[in-house]
């Protein structure tokens, strides 16, 4: 099997973003399309959201690929938090913040997705990516989030660890996903 995520190039905002449909800056293109000069693979399956479909179309069409866009693997939804700079939250809601960092599934932002939800959808998503990769290679284009969310599960880190997690702009995650890793009983998933 072989899943590969990649994260999304640089979009040239600087807040949580979430499910805002911000399009790739130049930079953002010229990044993605570095990262993936040097690897092949028989599928691409992409978020909905622009900053990454719009690239995963480009990959595909280029090398004869097929693609399949899954809205399911869309970023966290942060709620309240949303579009607003760090900074912003940090000194209006710092405390807020702060928890929301230690513990995202018992305190996450005002309005925001539930991390039950958030880990269902992520799941469900490559659950069925991982059908496409017992024959393909199969490269998966989407959010920082979400792959600090997957690779918690997959590593079997807390989600209070997932800040720690290093996702850069248009960085590859190879991803040993198995669909029992899903399981609500996971080490990954305390309080759920």
């Amino acid at each position: 099997m072989s899943i590969h995520l990649l994260r999304h190039g640089d979009t040239g905002q600087r807040s949580y973003r979430g499910q805002l449909d911000d399009p790739l800056s130049e930079a953002g293109w010229r990044q993605l399309r570095e990262a993936v000069q040097a690897t092949t693979w028989d599928r691409v399956v992409s978020s909905s959201l622009s900053r990454c479909a719009a690239f995963a179309r480009e990959l595909s069409d280029r090398r004869g690929l097929p693609l399949r866009v899954d809205a399911r693997l869309v970023e966290y939804h942060f709620g309240a938090w949303q579009g607003v700079p760090i900074e912003t939250i940090a000194q209006r809601d710092g405390e807020a913040l702060g928890r929301f960092w230690r513990d995202p599934v018992a305190h996450p932002p005002p309005g925001g997705e539930t991390f039950e939800a958030f880990r269902a959808r992520l799941s469900d998503a490559l659950d069925d990516v991982a059908l496409e990769a017992s024959t393909a290679r199969v490269l998966v284009v989407t959010h920082g989030g979400a792959i600090r969310l997957l690779r918690c599960i997959v590593e079997g880190r807390d989600f209070g660890e997932m800040a720690g997690v290093d996702v850069p702009h248009a960085s590859l995650h190879p991803l040993a996903w198995r669909p029992a890793t899903t399981a609500l009983e996971t080490s990954c998933a305390p309080g759920m």
